[in-house]
């Protein structure tokens, strides 16, 4: 059984239909990278697992639990989705682990004293440990969206969601937040990621999925899906972008 499935998935709005019937199986430990042109539909797709957004037909499935069911409460689904925007959303007034300690708090309920040690540990493992006690804006971009991937992990989710997490970043500072990414697959961690960065999904994913208007056209191993596509739509892609 897939960690994370969804079955015919729409999303609208309005007249405007943006995700048109998605169907994506997510393997526990798979890293899935969305790739495709702005407006395909790539950070909806994100925000309706995450169920920030309702869908107007089709299931996702987390666990084989359905957790699209109209008028389910998404918190506790949010706990076992975590999500990582392309801006960072820190707290300015909170050093980074402050930031990342306010939502176990508040949701778990649970002690500075007990959370301290573990957040602590994803800060060094992030190579953050000197940049703990920093303001946001003390910190570069691309430390404040590590800092940003802490607070999430802090959460310790089943699913990982990245909604072009280097858009906003330098190119100097890329390398940094992808090498986290590479931490979490080697850690097993379960993602999915919306990326300009082709370079970065041809190497680390599991699969890729090429998205135009609102459809999967094509999905498969990197490999296949960068070196022999079976659509002209995503060879066409990948020749303005490769």
């Amino acid at each position: 059984m897939a960690m994370l499935s969804l079955q015919n998935v729409v999303k609208r709005f309005g007249d405007n239909t943006v995700c048109d019937g998605i169907d994506l199986d997510v393997e526990e430990g798979q890293m899935v990278c969305l790739i495709g042109a702005s407006g395909a539909g790539k950070s909806t797709l994100l925000r309706c697992i995450n169920l920030l957004e309702p869908i107007e037909d089709g299931a996702i499935y987390l666990g084989g639990e359905d957790i699209s069911i109209p008028g389910l409460d998404p918190q506790p689904v949010r706990k076992r989705i975590g999500i990582v925007f392309q801006s960072y959303n820190l707290f300015p007034h909170m050093t980074a682990l402050e930031n990342a300690m306010l939502a176990p708090r508040r949701v778990y309920g649970q002690s500075r004293e007990v959370l301290r040690p573990q957040i602590e540990e994803l800060f060094d493992k992030f190579g953050l440990a000197d940049r703990m006690h920093h303001y946001p804006d003390q910190l570069s971009g691309g430390q404040q969206q590590r800092v940003a991937i802490v607070r999430a992990l802090a959460m310790k989710p089943d699913v990982m969601l990245f909604d072009e997490i280097t858009a906003a970043l330098d190119p100097q500072l890329v390398g940094e937040v992808l090498a986290v990414l590479h931490l979490l697959k080697a850690s097993g961690m379960t993602m999915v990621l919306a990326t300009h960065e082709m370079d970065f999904a041809r190497e680390a994913a599991d699969k890729v999925c090429f998205l135009k208007d609102g459809h999967i056209i094509e999905e498969g191993p990197p490999e296949v899906v960068f070196e022999a596509p079976t659509k002209a739509e995503t060879r066409e892609f990948l020749a303005r972008v490769l």
